[in-house]
């Protein structure tokens, strides 16, 4: 990765000094040298090459963003300070594009590194330690996308269910917690992953960490906090004990004026683009089926408002008094009702389904204030009566065009599932979290997966 950082680097240069100088070299060449162990520099001081990093995605893409900062900051300081001049046209694209290239080199190696974890190649084996119930689900948590491959357990509390088991959740148990460093030397483990747990805290858990720095294991501790993203977390000391703060969830204040504000402006551009594409769809939709272009759905918006959203019609006109008929005595959720073969879609429904183009029309409920681009997914009236405490939180925000459900699986999720994405997006919502679902949901599109 650093010698794809140190050649994306050097290639921008080039081609910057080539249009600017042509192929002569001249006294400014010092350039073409200073810029990529400058820029290898920054990435080294951003931590940007740590193996918990790497890999990651948000961590590691915000690192290389520091390091671009660091050089601008350092270029713009040097030239003030020493008088060095260099032509703009060279230093303001300079940053900026070896940015993005770096972040596209980081991009290729992450999907070569998570192709390979999916083979089993490239994990971290991990010892887990803890009360059997804790490590249990902190192993069904531990997957291929974590880098991590738990080989043993050292657990206590090894009764009801695991009474005299040898395995927990296809895990071999090595011995209680006592054994951790036996394990991690029998074992050769690089990580020790400790599961919330009363035993494994202070002074234990302190003498586990130093055991483990002596050995050059890294320790990672679960902190018992479920559906919460990294960066709402942060540790806060107070009277020499390390306290994590978390972060309240981001559904008001300036952020969520930012966010009304770059919905605005982006679905009013993409309104503008997409004008032709719309007006092509709506005369396919009116002449090949008797009914209106437009299908207005009653929804429940952000605060329990309600409001119509719109849709291009895929289905015969009056398919809404056919779903009792179509769902009566097959145990089918009438709320959540999809069936790829439904009778009522059209010929030209079904490709508008298929690349979610039906959906184009939200982007007025967007303009109107009634939706955001990315958000939970839009709930009926009947299914909000119907929802308990939790999922009421979906409400605290515009539902959007799309969201965390538009790319894990469409209509192929279950309300339990879709549920679960909907809550942890209100809880951990940024503007980071929007533009990765915002591109992913491109992929999914046009992938057309679990779409009908």
């Amino acid at each position: 990765m650093a010698l794809g950082d140190v050649l994306v680097s050097a290639i921008v240069v080039l081609v910057l000094y080539v249009l600017k100088f042509g192929p002569d070299v001249g006294q400014r060449a010092w350039l073409l040298f200073a810029a990529p162990v400058l820029w290898l520099l920054a990435l080294n001081l951003t931590q940007t090459y740590r193996p918990r990093y790497i890999g990651t995605g948000f961590d590691e893409y915000r690192a290389i963003g520091k390091a671009a900062l660091f050089v601008a900051c350092a270029a713009a300081l040097a030239g003030f300070t020493f008088d060095v001049r260099m032509p703009r046209s060279i230093m303001l694209p300079l940053v900026p594009l070896t940015m993005v290239a770096s972040l596209l080199s980081h991009w290729y190696f992450r999907r070569d590194l998570y192709a390979r974890r999916q083979q089993g190649e490239s994990l971290v084996d991990t010892l887990v330690v803890g009360r059997a119930d804790s490590v249990a689900a902190m192993i069904k948590e531990i997957g291929s996308e974590s880098g991590m491959r738990v080989i043993a357990a050292c657990v206590s509390g090894l009764d009801s269910r695991w009474e005299g088991a040898q395995t927990i959740e296809g895990v071999r148990i090595y011995g209680p917690p006592e054994t951790a460093i036996q394990a991690v030397d029998e074992l050769r483990a690089e990580v020790v992953a400790v599961s919330s747990h009363p035993d494994l805290a202070g002074e234990n858990l302190r003498r586990l960490g130093w055991a483990l720095a002596e050995r050059d294991v890294d320790l990672i501790v679960s902190p018992g906090i479920v559906e919460v993203a990294g960066p709402r977390l942060s540790l806060r000391p107070a009277a020499g004990l390390s306290l994590l703060h978390v972060e309240r969830p981001a559904c008001t204040g300036g952020r969520m004026v930012v966010k009304r504000a770059s919905d605005t402006l982006v679905a009013l551009g993409l309104t503008i683009v997409l004008m032709p594409v719309v007006a092509a769809i709506a005369l396919l939709v009116k002449l090949t089926s008797s009914g209106p272009v437009f299908y207005r759905a009653e929804r429940v918006g952000a605060h329990s408002a309600p409001f119509r959203m719109l849709k291009f019609r895929t289905m015969v006109d009056e398919a809404d008094a056919q779903v009792t008929r179509m769902t009566t005595g097959h145990g089918v959720n009438a709320v959540l009702f999809k069936d790829p073969t439904d009778p009522r879609i059209t010929a030209v429904g079904r490709i508008l389904r298929r690349y979610s183009l039906d959906e184009l029309p939200q982007l007025l409920n967007v303009l109107m204030g009634e939706m955001s681009l990315v958000g939970p997914r839009p709930p009926l009236a009947s299914e909000v009566e119907l929802y308990e405490s939790d999922a009421v939180q979906r409400l605290r925000v515009r539902p959007g065009m799309t969201g965390l459900w538009q790319i894990s699986g469409r209509s192929n999720l279950d309300w339990e599932q879709s549920l679960r994405l909907d809550l942890w997006y209100v809880d951990n919502w940024s503007p980071i979290l929007d533009l990765q679902i915002l591109v992913r949901t491109a992929k999914a599109v046009f992938g057309a997966a679990g779409a009908y």
